[in-house]
């Protein structure tokens, strides 16, 4: 009976579960709140049953502890907190010691890489981040494999791209009137795709791989591109661009450390070790698919 654990039941989880969750006889994960648990045990996700249990990063609730002794695979999305990874601090002795677990994926960011001034990067370039939070990420990375080393159990580290897709796009934002154009001169990045992330995800859980793999799409550019392209897909003007240092005066702190970053992402290994052929290799075809998709239900105009 193979079940499938996430701790986050967040965007990319429901998506994967939405596309793969048939894979499993058993899904069970953590939300942060009790009203989160309850709406997912009624509605599930994507007609798949959830079981829910509430995880704040405070304790180590007995019945997430059951469950981990059931799963053949788990799915890590929670952040690292201020005191480092709130999975590894309450659940590591329960992950190592899960008799049924097969494949640990851990989904981390390619901020980890750190600014590269638009060149090149792959799974062989140094981590060198430049933030605090790709910093904490970076560790939790090291942790992660480093309990799979103790307890013979193969961790994937899946940096990910900038994440878009139903619901979370520039269409979105351009039709809500909230999407920006920012213009840094030299500033590149990639995205991906959600429904790319679950096809990463389920070849990770199918071939039991360990490693770091970048999940990312075949072409970076600068911020407002997309943007751009969402409103000539609507058929509106686009936002005008702002230049980065007016910008950056209402920017967060958080917001301001990504726009000191530029790389490039290649992304060959996860092609060619993990066989993923992404669906939306650039921004256009998922834009594309994401403006067919919400014309037909309305989403967008009502945005």
């Amino acid at each position: 009976m193979p079940t499938l654990f996430c701790f986050g039941l967040g965007y990319s989880a429901s998506h994967f579960i939405h596309e793969f969750g048939g894979r499993f006889d058993r899904i069970a994960g953590t939300v942060t709140t009790r009203e989160k648990a309850a709406h997912l045990a009624a509605a599930g996700v994507g007609g798949h049953r959830v079981e829910a249990f509430v995880f704040d990063g405070t304790d180590a609730p007995s019945e997430i502890i059951a469950a981990l002794m059931d799963a053949a695979a788990v799915l890590v999305s929670v952040p690292p907190d201020e005191r480092g990874d709130p999975v590894l601090r309450h659940f590591a002795s329960g992950v190592a010691g899960a008799p049924q677990l097969q494949s640990i994926a851990y989904l981390s960011t390619i901020g980890v890489y750190g600014d590269h001034g638009g060149a090149w990067v792959d799974e062989e370039t140094p981590a060198t981040p430049i933030s605090g939070r790709s910093s904490a990420r970076l560790a939790a990375e090291r942790e992660w494999q480093a309990l799979g080393s103790r307890a013979g159990k193969p961790v994937a580290i899946l940096r990910l791209s900038g994440i878009y897709g139903p619901g979370q796009n520039a269409l979105v934002q351009v039709a809500r009137g909230t999407a920006k154009r920012i213009g840094r001169p030299g500033q590149l990045f990639n995205r991906i795709h959600v429904a790319d992330i679950a096809q990463a995800i389920d070849a990770v859980y199918a071939q039991r791989a360990e490693g770091i793999f970048n999940i990312t799409d075949d072409e970076p550019t600068a911020q407002g591109i997309p943007v751009a392209f969402a409103a000539e897909l609507l058929g509106v003007a686009p936002p005008p661009e702002i230049p980065f240092d007016e910008a950056a005066k209402s920017m967060s702190p958080m917001a301001r450390s990504f726009y000191a970053e530029s790389k490039r992402v290649r992304n060959e290994k996860l092609k060619r070790a993990l066989g993923v052929r992404l669906r939306y290799p650039t921004y256009r075809e998922g834009l594309r698919a994401l403006f067919a998709d919400e014309q037909t239900v309305g989403r967008i105009s009502e945005a």
